[in-house]
């Protein structure tokens, strides 16, 4: 889906990680959700580059777009 980023089943259990690194997409998600800037996470990442936690986004979003959900019965 993105050249940044990478599933190895021997990387991270096989979670989507940022390309060449143990840092998954998950952690970063994560992190931003709870309200870290872009400039912390690249503060505790030095690894890290602005192009990789926008990959992770951009990965976030595709497979959002490309995931089906049923609704199961109403209230």
């Amino acid at each position: 889906m993105s050249e940044r980023i990478e599933i190895n089943p021997r990387v991270c259990a096989g979670q989507p990680v940022v390309m060449g690194t143990r840092i998954s997409v998950t952690a970063i998600l994560e992190q931003l959700a709870e309200g870290d800037s872009w400039d912390d996470l690249l503060r505790g990442y030095p690894e890290l580059t602005r192009a990789d936690i926008q990959a992770v986004l951009d990965y976030a979003r595709r497979s959002i777009l490309h995931t089906e959900i049923a609704v199961v019965g109403t209230a």
